[in-house]
């Protein structure tokens, strides 16, 4: 189902897989089936709308925006708005790539990660996909949609990207690794699908680092132990509380993580398991940080602050 050729591979001479397979076309775009059917039809018709996909990360939003950009004809401009998020990035390198001569009919920018860009530059993105919609898309991407300012939500047609099955990754990795000649044990496949899943990326990425002479090598502790979520629970669960501060706070200075939106659900799916006795009280916690977490200029202090109270609360 995802056999790979060589004119379907991105780049053959890429050594990192997760950039070597990433999908060229729909043939080999895993999971949204109906979203895919869309997105034939804006290829067919070599045109398509104002875009806003938004879901969890790793789950092919960026990889869908570049598949439709590839396979229209356009000119497009690729904007990281983590990294180049305030306001005059829209008027300096959004305006200007809109506003001039292309040598297609038809222009694109994709702003990846948009719902880091601020309020105000946001309302300045408004107008601009309002001025030059006869001739430049914008096809935006997000985790978290509910930061998109409605006007700009009015103007897109907006889908969730839902993880593919874990079957289907399991799958798409096996043909990856037999496209590489590496030998892998099903069961080996299963650990990193499950310890990785719904990030695809991660999964792939995973899958490489633990290849080694031909042949998929598991070192489970190390996959694990690179999740940080992961580590933060086991932290939780141990007797020892008096460590378990500064433990915490090494780790998340390590890990080096700027969003921290899977914590706040992964600590709520958990909370039966480290916060017997005190789930309401953990659930409360978790609730007022996650909601600050939009507002505070540092998100990994407000991570911080919900783990000590945390800690209070299961002690």
């Amino acid at each position: 189902m995802f056999e790979y050729n060589i004119n379907e591979i991105t780049n053959d001479k890429n050594t990192l897989w997760v950039e070597k397979y990433r999908p060229s076309n729909l043939d080999t775009y895993i999971g949204n089936d109906q979203l895919k059917s869309k997105a034939k039809m804006f290829i067919e018709s070599g045109d398509l709308p104002h875009l806003l996909f938004y879901g969890r990360a790793g789950t092919g939003k960026t990889t869908l925006a570049k598949l439709l950009v590839k396979n229209i004809d356009c000119d497009c401009l690729y904007i990281n708005a983590s990294d180049e998020r305030s306001i005059d990035m829209v008027r300096d390198k959004v305006k200007t790539f809109a506003g001039t001569l292309g040598f297609t009919d038809l222009k694109v920018i994709i702003l990846d990660e948009c719902d880091y860009i601020t309020p105000l530059a946001q309302a300045a993105l408004r107008n601009l996909m309002e001025t030059y919609s006869n001739h430049c898309r914008f096809i935006l991407t997000c985790n978290f949609v509910e930061r998109i300012i409605d006007p700009i939500q009015s103007r897109c047609q907006s889908y969730n990207l839902m993880p593919p099955s874990k079957k289907e990754v399991a799958l798409h990795l096996g043909e990856i690794l037999s496209t590489e000649n590496v030998e892998y044990d099903i069961s080996d496949v299963a650990f990193i699908v499950n310890s990785c899943y719904p990030d695809i990326r991660r999964v792939i990425n995973s899958a490489q680092k633990q290849s080694l002479d031909n042949e998929l090598k598991l070192d489970k502790q190390d996959i694990l132990r690179s999740d940080y979520k992961m580590k933060v629970l086991e932290i939780l669960k141990e007797q020892d509380k008096r460590n378990a501060f500064k433990n915490i706070r090494q780790l998340l200075l390590d890990s080096q993580v700027k969003d921290y939106a899977e914590l706040f659900r992964l600590l709520y799916d958990e909370v039966d398991d480290y916060g017997r006795g005190h789930v309401a009280g953990c659930i409360l916690i978790i609730a007022k940080f996650q909601m600050y977490d939009g507002q505070v200029v540092d998100k990994e202090i407000n991570a911080m602050a919900m783990l000590i109270e945390l800690l209070g609360a299961i002690k």
